[in-house]
C-alpha cells in the first residue's frame, strides 16, 4: 500500500481519494489539521458556555431552529440516529471509502467544531476498512444528512457495517475491528452528518471513471478512423486553429499522434472528400465532453478543498451560520458533462452502424468474414440501440423544484447526489459503447486490406487483440465487451487517447 494521505497537509486531488477510494492508500490527519480541529472544539465550548445561540448545538435543526437547546443534552448523540432515513440500494465499498475521506478532509479544515476524538474515528473507519451500510437515495443536495447519518450511526455503535465481507451489527463491526463507540458532543453529530460529501465523494469517482472512458475514447475514435479511412483534414491543426475552442486540440492532437506513421497520414488515402458527422466532428464533440469534464474536476477539486460546515466554527472566536453546503455549481456542472457524454454516446453509436454497413464502410455486412449464414456483429447493434437510448434517458436533467421539506424552511434544493449518480450511469454505459466501438473496429481494420496503422493506432489495435480474437465464426459477444470494458475501467486506454489529468 501507497503512504497514507495526509488530510490538511497540501491541496488534495481527485487522484488522492481515487487512491483511498480504491484502497491502495489510508488516511491520516497532519499535526496542522488536528490543532485546526482542536482549536475549532475549543472555540465552539467557549460560546455554547456563553449562551450563545448556535444553531444545532443549542437550537434545535431545521424548522426547530427557534427551539432552545442546552449545550449539553443528548442531542449529538439523537442527531445522526434520527435522520437515518435513507433507502435503496447500498453504497458499495470504493463509494463509501471516498465519501468518508471527502468528509474528513473537511473536517480537516478546522471549521466544524468537531471534536478531535470524532474526527479520528471517522478516519479509522477508512483505516480499517469498516464499510458502514449507506442506503443511497435520501439526499436532496442541501447537505446529504442520510447517507452521512448512517456513517455516523455506526460510530456510535449502531447501524450496520460490512467488515471482512461480512455484514454485521455496527457495534460488532467497532469491536472487531479494534474500535472504540464515539461519544458525540458538542457539534459531532451536526458535523458528520451536515455536510455534501456524499455528493462530492461520488463526483470524485464519477470524474476519474469519466477521464479513463474518455482517452479509450480518443483511441476507439483513431481506431474507426483507420478502419473507415476517414479525411484527416477536420482533426489538423489548421482547420482547428480558424475556430479554437476548449478540449477539441486534445482531441484531435491525441488522434493525429496516434496516426502518425500510418498510411491515413498519405495524400489521398482517404476514401472520400467528407465523412459522416459522426468521424468528421469528433474532435468539437469529444472536445466539448473533455472541456465539460474539466469543469467538473475544477469544481470537485475546489470542493475538497474547502469547508462546507453550517455552522462554521471560526478561529476567530465566533460562530457563522452560511450556505456553504448549497450544490448548485456542483448539480450544473454535472448536468453538463452528462448531455455532452449523451452527444458523444450518440457518435459511437453512430461510427458503430457506419462500419457494419458495406454501403458506407466497403466492408463485409456486419463485418462477418464468412457471408454465408452468419451473423457477424450484426445483433450487437441491438445492444448498441440500447445504450444510447438509456444514456439518452439519463442526460434529461433533475427537475428545478424539489418539494420544500422541514415545514417549508428548506425550500430548495439541488438534487445533487442524484445528478452525480445519474451522470456516473451515464459513464458505465458509454463505457461500454466505447468498449463496442473497440472491438467492432478492431474487426474492421482486420478486414481492411493493404492498410498500415499509425503507430499509435498500431499499438491500440495490440491492445484489443490482446483481450478479443478476431470474429470468424460466430460467437457470444458479451466476454469480448465486458473484457475490453474492464481494461478501459482500469485504465489501459490512457496511454493511447490521454487527453488530460484528472485520475493522475
Amino acid at each position: 500500500m501507497k503512504p497514507a494521505v495526509t488530510l490538511g497537509a497540501t491541496r488534495l486531488t481527485i487522484g488522492d481519494i481515487v487512491d483511498v477510494a480504491d484502497g491502495r492508500r489510508s488516511i491520516i490527519f497532519s499535526e496542522v489539521a488536528e490543532a485546526r480541529i482542536e482549536t475549532s472544539a475549543r472555540t465552539l465550548a467557549s460560546l455554547s458556555a456563553a449562551g450563545e445561540r448556535i444553531y444545532g448545538v443549542t437550537t434545535g435543526l431545521g424548522a426547530a431552529v427557534d427551539t432552545t437547546l442546552r449545550a449539553d443534552d443528548d442531542v449529538q448523540m439523537r442527531v445522526p440516529l434520527a435522520r437515518c432515513v435513507g433507502v435503496g440500494r447500498a453504497g458499495s465499498r470504493r463509494e463509501l471509502r471516498a465519501i468518508m475521506t471527502t468528509r474528513a478532509a473537511r473536517l480537516a479544515r478546522g471549521c466544524s467544531g468537531a471534536s478531535l476524538a470524532t474526527a479520528r474515528g471517522l478516519a479509522a473507519l477508512v483505516e480499517r476498512d469498516v464499510q458502514p451500510v449507506v442506503p443511497m437515495t435520501g439526499s436532496i443536495g442541501e447537505g446529504d444528512l442520510a447517507p452521512l447519518a448512517a456513517i455516523a450511526s455506526v460510530l456510535t455503535a449502531q447501524g450496520a457495517a460490512t467488515l471482512d465481507g461480512e455484514i454485521i451489527p455496527g457495534a460488532v463491526a467497532l469491536e472487531r475491528a479494534g474500535l472504540v463507540p464515539l461519544r458525540l458532543v458538542g457539534k459531532d453529530g451536526l458535523a458528520l452528518v451536515s455536510s455534501n460529501a456524499a455528493s462530492v465523494g461520488l463526483a470524485v469517482l464519477c470524474v476519474a471513471d469519466a477521464r479513463h472512458m474518455l482517452s479509450a475514447a480518443v483511441a476507439a475514435g483513431a481506431l474507426s478512423f483507420e478502419a473507415y479511412r476517414c479525411s484527416l483534414n477536420p482533426i489538423s491543426e489548421v482547420a482547428l486553429a480558424l475556430r479554437p475552442l476548449p478540449g477539441q486540440e486534445a482531441v484531435a492532437g491525441a488522434m493525429r499522434v496516434l496516426l502518425e506513421g500510418g498510411t491515413l497520414v498519405q495524400p489521398g488515402a482517404a476514401r472520400r472528400l467528407q465523412d459522416p458527422l459522426s468521424f468528421r466532428c469528433i474532435a468539437p464533440v469529444m472536445g466539448a465532453a473533455a472541456a465539460a469534464l474539466d469543469a467538473a474536476r475544477d469544481i470537485v477539486e475546489a470542493e475538497l478543498n474547502s469547508s462546507d460546515d453550517n455552522p462554521a466554527i471560526l478561529p476567530e472566536g465566533h460562530s457563522l451560520p452560511n450556505a456553504n453546503f448549497d450544490t448548485t455549481h456542483l448539480t450544473l456542472a454535472f448536468e453538463g458533462l452528462g448531455l455532452a457524454l449523451a452527444r458523444v454516446a450518440a457518435m459511437v453509436g453512430e461510427r458503430i452502424m457506419k462500419l457494419m454497413s458495406p454501403a458506407s464502410s466497403d466492408l463485409p455486412r456486419f463485418l462477418s468474414p464468412i457471408q454465408s449464414g452468419r451473423n457477424g456483429y450484426a445483433t450487437v447493434q441491438k445492444t448498441v440501440a440500447a445504450l444510447v437510448a438509456e444514456i439518452q434517458y439519463r442526460a434529461n436533467p433533475m427537475p428545478v423544484f424539489v418539494l420544500p421539506v422541514a415545514d417549508r424552511v428548506e425550500d430548495y434544493a439541488t438534487m445533487a447526489t442524484a445528478v452525480v449518480e445519474k451522470t456516473a450511469d451515464i459513464v458505465t454505459r458509454l463505457r461500454l459503447l466505447i468498449a463496442v466501438e473497440l472491438m467492432v473496429a478492431a474487426q474492421a481494420v482486420d478486414l481492411r486490406e493493404g492498410i498500415a496503422l499509425g503507430r499509435g493506432v498500431a499499438g491500440v489495435q495490440a491492445a484489443v487483440r490482446g483481450a478479443v480474437a478476431m470474429l470468424t465464426e460466430d460467437r457470444p459477444a458479451t466476454p469480448d465487451i465486458e473484457a475490453l470494458d474492464a481494461m478501459i475501467a482500469a485504465g489501459a486506454f490512457d496511454v493511447f487517447g490521454g487527453i488530460g489529468e484528472g485520475a493522475k
